[in-house]
């Protein structure tokens, strides 16, 4: 989870300084601002899949992805918004850029995961 969350944050900032450079600072800090609405909401939800809990069953796991999953959303809505009340001036489609960018890093992450775990069983010969 860490790897997809550092994979979000570098994605956002070369982002940010590409468009910084290309379209100036708005696009820039705009983009960021896009890559942490997904980052930190995604952050909460790891946090909450990673604590201990005091009953480590499968059924504690199911709950804690759900309350993961909620937080997350409403993070992702809080922070969308604060942004949009808050941030002037602010250059839409490069936030939504930033945002998306850091979310195609998410299944880029569960892809590559998944492949280096196949590669791993298969390469496992045991003799």
């Amino acid at each position: 989870m860490l790897k997809v969350l550092v994979l979000q944050v570098g994605i956002g900032v070369v982002l940010a300084a590409a468009l910084w450079g290309l379209y100036g600072h708005i696009a820039g800090y705009s983009a960021l601002l896009g890559s942490l609405t997904c980052v930190i909401p995604n952050a909460f939800l790891a946090l909450r899949l990673t604590a201990p809990r005091r009953d480590p069953g499968a059924r504690a796991l199911v709950r804690a992805a759900y309350i993961g999953e909620l937080g997350k959303l409403g993070l992702t809505v809080l922070m969308f918004s604060i942004v949009f009340v808050l941030v002037r001036p602010l250059n839409v489609a490069a936030l939504f850029a930033g945002f998306i960018a850091a979310q195609l890093m998410t299944l880029a992450g569960l892809l590559l995961g998944g492949k280096r775990e196949s590669e791993e069983i298969t390469s496992n010969n045991n003799g």
